[in-house]
């Protein structure tokens, strides 16, 4: 049985401390599992973290959108794909941008599976490398 496709919300301060609140809420649901083995089930279910943060203005942007890779040993891989880049401070707001980080996402396979074709140019790399 596949389930592709979900979408939640959570509240942390960055992706990686999402991942670590996930982490945090099995383990206090009384789960008796190893952690390594509750790391193992987030970093297989979880394919994107997109993270808002709250600017010293007081808007909401969108800051890190970021792909969970997999697991290196005991630790879950983390990708930034598009990072904020804040580039002024004008009357009082952040003015600033989400950029790509030249990183082609892992999943895009699945993506163009379902018929979405996103040129390397979004992940602000060029033709060649594909």
């Amino acid at each position: 049985m596949v389930h592709d496709g979900a979408l939640t919300t959570g509240h942390a301060n960055s992706p990686r401390d999402m991942l670590a609140r996930l982490e945090t809420m099995v383990l206090m649901a009384g789960m008796d599992l190893p952690v390594s083995a509750i790391r193992q089930q987030v970093s297989s279910a979880v394919d994107l973290i997109v993270h808002q943060s709250r600017m010293r203005d007081g808007t909401r942007k969108v800051t890190n959108i970021t792909e969970v890779q997999g697991m290196e040993g005991d630790v879950i891989v983390l990708q930034d794909i598009f990072t904020f880049q804040q580039d002024s401070y004008e009357n009082g707001k952040v003015v600033g941008r989400i950029v790509p980080t030249g990183v082609r996402p892992r999943f895009m396979p699945k993506i163009e599976d379902s018929g979405i074709h996103m040129p390397p140019s979004v992940f602000g790399i060029g033709d060649r490398f594909f």
